[in-house]
Formats: structure tokens, sequence, C-alpha cells
């Protein structure tokens, strides 16, 4: 077989020569060792052979091949352990040129610690533990809250901390708005209690009209033992189950099912995750792969969906499964994916990809969605594109600028000082490479420290390789701040970055803001109109919000912890201990010296000590 010559160096024919025909993963790697592609193969010799052919290889594999240095393999026993292996690989190296799936955040529950006399109930992430119970996966944490509320508004159960719960003397504000019926004081017996954690979960589980029927059942037998206000609650359960029941489409048959579906424009990609769980859509969410593309080639839909199922399957096995996927695409090989998953979290997985009815109706509804969102971000990708050509002209650069990122300082009075720094590119906002620096050893109130500190720390790294030099660098200041970022970079020997002030305009309204230019180079006022000014309002407003949220963050912690800091004994150990077991500063100040004194780790006399700190004036 004729191979492709590659301009490295590398030599294509000795490697292929002694690489073997078992089952495997491939790492290649380009200069300076960095990782290019990550790939599995149930024989490594063919695989890696169809690399190097003369003819017949699509542009984005000519682009990989030419850049490849060295290929290192790893065997595995079966092709399933080589795909669980691949997913490892990718996910731990994000290579370049595989098919990235951007959110690998574990998705939330809703739990139950049914262990407690009255569970609680609450949203969950991460690990699950044992003799808890867990309802879900949801796409995002809004839809937990949402279901949350509405179980909180109808059965009223406590979502309290158990540390919180424990400790309560009287109703809290849950209570007073008919939120909770307050077992932490004993305004309702365990027996009901449970009764309302039963009804919702019933609900959870897609029971919906059974659990009508029986609340119906019991707003009778209620009205006719002349409990009126008691049949009023069924009453009102009954209504908000009914609202809920007339939004969503239900199937026969309590399935859980995935319904996925993918599309492609613009070199975009939207895969759309419907979330059936008991027959009931739960939820949805989009998500945007990266694919890297090479002049016009398009990725097929069939190995794009292939990636995104392995990543999405084998990089979240900290949640349920449901038996049936169904997808928009005939994907070739998904067996040894439902092999890995059952090898990796010991469940079964069957893809799909014909079906009828109400399955139907769902895929149509998930397709739509993709669509509909896919346009969306393009939409947004263009106007952001736009924005950033029109910051070049404005500037006057030879090539549009790809990387931006822009730094801001929050503090209360020269406390607590917290640096931002938010990135876009020509998609939007990066909120993986966003950071926070909290700022100590400087004078309160010094901004001009504070940014020092926060760019040295950054481009410190970046000058040793960790991240991507910006091609403009935006300050949140006026000419004082420019010349001590200048002062800054030319020390750490930082080139290639254009740097710029934003300061406010005399009237300090947004549209009005000038530009800092540096080097001595004056200033610029843009037309409040400018696509350029909305984007570097956009960035700057970003890294305003991202700094007092960081500062109030650490404001908040410190206020949690403060007073405890000043008591002799009571290091940051005994600190957590108290934290966890009353839940908050407040109720350490209302305990008695026996209460403290039952906390691990704090002694009869410290306990007194903390008590005498906290209570006297």
């Amino acid at each position: 077989m004729s191979q492709v010559e590659n301009p490295t160096g590398f030599d294509a024919k000795t490697f292929l020569s002694q690489v073997t025909r078992q089952a495997g993963v491939y790492q290649m790697f380009g200069a300076d060792q960095k990782i290019l592609y990550v790939g599995k193969a149930k024989n490594l010799k063919n695989r890696l052979s169809s690399y190097f052919q003369k003819t017949g290889l699509a542009p984005k594999t000519q682009a990989l091949v030419s850049r490849i240095c060295h290929v290192e393999v790893t065997i595995t026993p079966t092709e399933a352990e080589a795909l669980l292996l691949e997913q490892n690989l990718i996910k731990q190296q994000r290579p370049p040129y595989n098919i990235l799936l951007r959110d690998d955040k574990s998705y939330p529950y809703i739990m139950f610690t049914s262990a407690d006399e009255f569970p609680r109930l609450a949203m969950h992430r991460g690990v699950k533990r044992k003799n808890i119970r867990y309802f879900g996966p949801y796409p995002n944490a809004g839809a937990v809250k949402s279901s949350l509320a509405f179980l909180q508004k109808t059965f009223r159960l406590r979502q309290c901390e158990d540390s919180v719960f424990s400790n309560r003397t009287r109703p809290c504000l849950q209570h007073q708005i008919d939120r909770c019926t307050a077992p932490c004081v004993g305004l309702i017996s365990e027996e009901d209690y449970r009764e309302d954690m039963r009804h919702a979960e019933m609900f959870l589980r897609g029971k919906s009209d059974d659990l009508v029927v029986e609340l119906a059942d019991r707003m009778e037998a209620a009205s006719e033992q002349l409990h009126f206000e008691k049949a009023a609650e069924y009453r009102d359960q009954i209504a908000a189950l009914k609202r809920v029941q007339a939004q969503q489409i239900v199937e026969s048959g309590s399935a859980d099912i995935d319904v996925i579906a993918l599309v492609q424009k613009g070199g975009l990609v939207c895969v759309h995750v419907l979330y059936v769980r008991h027959g009931r859509i739960l939820g949805s969410k989009s998500h945007y792969p990266k694919v890297t593309y090479v002049e016009s080639e398009q990725e097929s839909d069939s190995e794009v969906l292939a990636a995104f199922l392995s990543q999405f399957y084998l990089q979240s096995v900290d949640r349920d499964f449901p038996k049936l996927v169904l997808i928009n695409h005939k994907v070739e090989g998904l067996e040894v994916l439902a092999e890995a998953v059952q090898s990796q979290s010991g469940r079964l997985l069957s893809f799909h990809d014909e079906y009828r009815g109400q399955r139907q109706k769902w895929m149509q509804l998930a397709v739509s969605a993709a669509q509909e969102n896919l346009q969306a971000q393009l939409n947004s990708k263009q106007n952001t594109l736009q924005r950033f050509e029109a910051l070049q002209d404005v500037l006057g650069l030879d090539s549009v600028p790809e990387r931006l990122e822009c730094y801001d300082i929050s503090h209360s009075h020269g406390e607590l000082t917290v640096a931002s720094c938010v990135v876009f590119d020509t998609n939007g906002p990066l909120k993986s490479d966003y950071r926070r620096f909290n700022i100590d050893g400087i004078t309160g109130g010094d901004d001009y420290a504070a940014m020092e500190q926060a760019l040295r720390r950054r481009y410190t790294r970046l000058q040793k390789g960790e991240g991507k030099l910006p091609d403009v660098l935006l300050i949140d200041g006026g000419k004082g701040q420019i010349n001590r970022a200048q002062q800054v970079l030319a020390e750490l020997a930082v080139t290639g970055v254009l740097m710029l002030g934003v300061a406010k305009g005399t009237t300090r309204k947004a549209g009005f803001e000038t530009l800092i230019l540096p080097n001595g180079g004056g200033e610029m006022t843009l037309q409040s109109d400018s696509p350029a000014l909305h984007l570097i309002q956009h960035i700057r407003d970003e890294s305003h919000r991202f700094a007092i949220t960081g500062h109030k963050n650490r404001r908040d912690k410190q206020r949690r912890t403060s007073r405890l800091e000043d008591i002799a004994g009571v290091g940051a150990k005994r600190r957590r201990e108290l934290l966890r077991h009353f839940g908050g500063l407040q109720e350490i100040q209302k305990a008695s010296v026996d209460d403290l004194a039952k906390v691990p780790l704090i002694s009869k006399k410290i306990a007194e000590d903390i008590y005498s700190a906290l209570n006297t004036e």
C-alpha cells in the first residue's frame, strides 16, 4: 500500500510494520509532545494503516497526518475496553482533532434523605450514597429547582440542612408562607409527613394519575368527616397536579427513554437530548460538541453522533441511564458502546433509530429543538464575529482578533479584594477559561497593586505555556491602570498582546466609554451604536459581574467564620465541625455550652470559651 509523505519526518512505514493487529487505543502526538488525536480500533494495524494512504483521505485527516510526530498504542483485551480507555483519555487530554462534548458536568438529581425521621428534599450532584432515594437525572439545575419549588408548594416537605433542622426552636419563614409543615418543631406527625413524602414520590415516579385518584378519595372522606381544611389541602394538591399534567406529553408504559437528535449547519453541531422518565418529559438540554473542520469538509452525522454517544454515556458514570435510547441517525458499532457501558456501570442500553407513535412525536420535538437552537447559536456566532471584525477595523489590526481578555477589581472599602479575568473568543464567552484571583498583601483599596498582582500571576503562568495568550487585553480602568499593566507585561517579556483601557466617560453612562490606547497613544471614543463598542461593553460588564460575584462569595465566607477565627483554640477543623453541626454562625451563637460541647473536637472548656466570646458585648 502506498503511503502519504509526512512533513514532520514521521516514518509511517517502519511504524506500521511493528503495529499489532489486536484491539487497542492509539494516541497521535505532534510537535512538543502535544496530543493531536485519540482513537480506538478492533484491529490497530488496519485502522492506523488507513491514515497513511496516498489517496482517499478527507481534508481533516490529511491535516492531522501532516502534524504527526509519533504514535503510541495501548493494547486492550477487547474492543469495548478499548472504547472505555479511549473515552478516559479524551476526557483527560481534550485532543484538538477529536469531537469533544463541551459539557461533562455531573447531572443533578432530586433526592430524599430516607434515613432521617423526617426526610429532606434536596438537589444532589455527584456520587450517590446508600439509604438515599434519587430521582432523575435532570438536564440542569434550573429544571431541578423548578420541580423542587412545585413539590415544596404542593406537598410542603422540608428542604433545610439537617444541622439547621435539628436546632430549630420555632417555625421558619417557609412554614409561614405555607411551604413547609414545620416538622422541626413537631407541627406534623412522622406518619403524616411520610404520607406527604409518599405522594411526592408518586409524582416523581410518573404516577400522577394514581395520585390524583387517591387524593380525590381522601378529599371526599375528609369532607364526609367535616375536616374541611384537610379536604381543601387535597383539593389544592389535585388542582396543582392537573395543571402539570396538562402541560406534559405522556406515554403509557412508564418508559425511561433518552431521545437524542443531531443536526449540523454552518460548521456547528447541536445535539438535543430529551429526557423521558416514567413516560413523561422531565426536561431537555442542547449540547454543542466541538468539531474541528478543515476547509468546507463536514463530518458525517453518524460519525459525530457516535462520538457524542460514547462521551455522553461513558463520561457520566455517576448518573442513571434509561434502558432505551432513540437516535435520529443510523450509527454503526453501537453494540460495542452498549458492551462498554454494561462493563463500566452494569447498565443495559439499547439504541434504536426506528420508532413510531408517541416516540416518533418525541423525536420530532427533539429534532425541532435542535434545529431552532442551532440556528440561534449560528445567529449569535455571526453577531459576535461581526463585532470582532468591527473591533479589527477600529483598532487597525491586520487580522480579526481571536481571543480577548478583560480584567476588573472588586472589593468593599479595600477589603477582601478579588480580581477577575474573563475570556471571549469569536463564539462568545469562553467560561472554561475564566479565572478569579484573591488579592492579598496590598494596601486596602490600591486597585493598581491589585491589578498588578492579578496580571503577574496570570501571565507568569501563560508564559510557561499554561494557557493561551490573548490578542487583545482589556483593562477596566484609566491611564494609571494601563501604565501599571504595561510595566507588568514588559517585566514578564510578554509580546504580541494589544492592551486597551476601558474608562467611563465624563457622564459615566453606558455608551460613552473612552478607550485608552497604550504607550501614550491617546484616547478613542466610539459611536454608541458601534458593534466594536458593544463587544467591549459586553466583556467589560461580564468581567465586572464575575469580579463582584467572587468578592461576595469571599465576603460571605468570611462572615460565616470570622468571629470564630478570633477565638483562641478554635482552628480550622473545629470551625468546620461547628458549622457542619449547627449550619451557621447564628445558630452557633444561640447554642448553650452543653450544646456546643456535643460537637466533635469541642471540649467543655472550649465550649465555654466559644459561648463567652459569642455572647459578650
